[in-house]
């Protein structure tokens, strides 16, 4: 197992994620405990230190799971994290409950990670209204108590988000957690939320570095291109390879959903092996084909905005729908959206076209528009 340094520990370089542990039938709730003992007794004999879960994976029951889990260890042989589920509004002004009852389900007395779950468009305001909902201040009483070891977050929001963030809590954050992988690497705009993260001297933690495992199965010849470069190095290997090519990264987190996928990836973490230029060309290229496939060719040149009669912020609309249609659905999209009033959502398109015809790209914005609305509206 390759290490990373963090302050003054040693944080294993991949992590067990606890989002797709093992289920029975198929039912997302019915963690199958068994199987999730043998895998973390498999990441433990395979030298991972770092547990990732969440109030809210698998309905609840990951936090439960994973501190059976971990509670047949002493304590001081793994590193467990956790987060606010600010995701769902309604949890707002409930932080000192929830963790009070993550800690019981947990089975310990502090958790050595703790995170802001999920900071993006949908939540970003509560998030900042401390003097209402007082997340940030109790949390911080936490960390000063000795129960939170180490305080970050995760986001899934835009640059601009992120950054609203850093500039209300920047210098109490130790880590952040994003969706990075070499697909969303321009597509998500992660490189430049990584440049972010830098002026702030805040390491990152990988979330999704498989895309939900699209990255693991690519097309034949896509493939292909990859194994002529390092003809011994499975697909999946080479997204770990990619994340071990980017400095600020400290830990990477795999949601394995069985011991198949531990052992694989255990095998991939015993080398540190970041790609060359080549290489690295080659991976950007194979993304950069990837989304042209779906993704309308929007540039952001924001010459549509100012003949919108409606005001819409079209090259972000774009932008989430082009996310929502690549991934096939999603929250990210969905979350987005909800943060916008009714007459700033697609559904406020009313097809009059004057955006299309100063479209340099000539993109059929008002079709996007109904399609995006279609596919999202619930």
């Amino acid at each position: 197992m390759i290490y990373r340094s963090f302050q003054d520990i040693q944080l294993s370089g991949l992590g067990m994620g606890a989002m797709r542990l093992p289920v029975i039938d198929g039912d997302d709730s019915r963690i199958d405990e068994a199987a999730v003992f043998r895998m973390v007794d498999q990441a433990m004999a395979g030298g991972v230190n770092y547990y990732d879960t969440a109030w809210g994976y698998h309905n609840g029951q990951s936090e439960i799971a994973m501190g059976r889990a971990l509670a047949r260890y002493p304590r001081e042989k793994y590193y467990l994290a956790t987060k606010f589920p600010g995701y769902d509004l309604h949890n707002m002004g409930k932080a000192e409950a929830i963790f009070e009852e993550q800690l019981r389900k947990c089975q310990v007395e502090y958790f050595d990670f703790y995170l802001f779950h999920n900071v993006c468009e949908l939540n970003i305001d509560a998030y900042l209204n401390d003097e209402k909902y007082r997340t940030y201040t109790c949390l911080m009483a936490q960390k000063r108590n000795g129960r939170i070891r180490h305080l970050g977050f995760s986001a899934h929001g835009s640059v601009d988000v992120i950054r609203r963030f850093l500039e209300a809590y920047g210098k109490d954050m130790e880590f952040c957690q994003l969706q990075l992988n070499w697909l969303d690497w321009d597509f998500q705009d992660a490189r430049a939320k990584v440049a972010l993260l830098k002026e702030w001297n805040i390491p990152v933690w990988v979330m999704e570095p498989l895309r939900g495992g699209k990255l693991a199965n690519l097309p034949a010849e896509d493939a292909a291109r990859l194994r002529a470069l390092r003809p011994e190095e499975s697909i999946p290997a080479w997204s770990f390879r990619f994340l071990q090519s980017i400095p600020e990264v400290r830990v990477i987190l795999s949601g394995m959903s069985n011991e198949e996928q531990m052992a694989d990836n255990l095998r991939t973490f015993e080398t540190d092996e970041p790609l060359n230029e080549e290489e690295m060309t080659a991976l950007l290229s194979l993304a950069a084909n990837m989304t042209r496939r779906t993704a309308l060719p929007c540039t952001a040149c924001r010459y549509c905005t100012t003949h919108c009669p409606k005001g819409l912020n079209i090259p972000w609309l774009l932008e989430l729908y082009n996310e929502h249609v690549f991934t096939g659905g999603g929250f990210i999209a969905p979350m987005a959206l909800m943060s916008l009033p009714e007459d700033k959502k697609p559904s406020a398109c009313i097809g009059c076209r004057s955006c299309e015809k100063v479209c340099p790209q000539q993109i059929k914005i008002s079709e996007a528009m109904r399609d995006f609305s279609a596919k999202t509206s619930w």
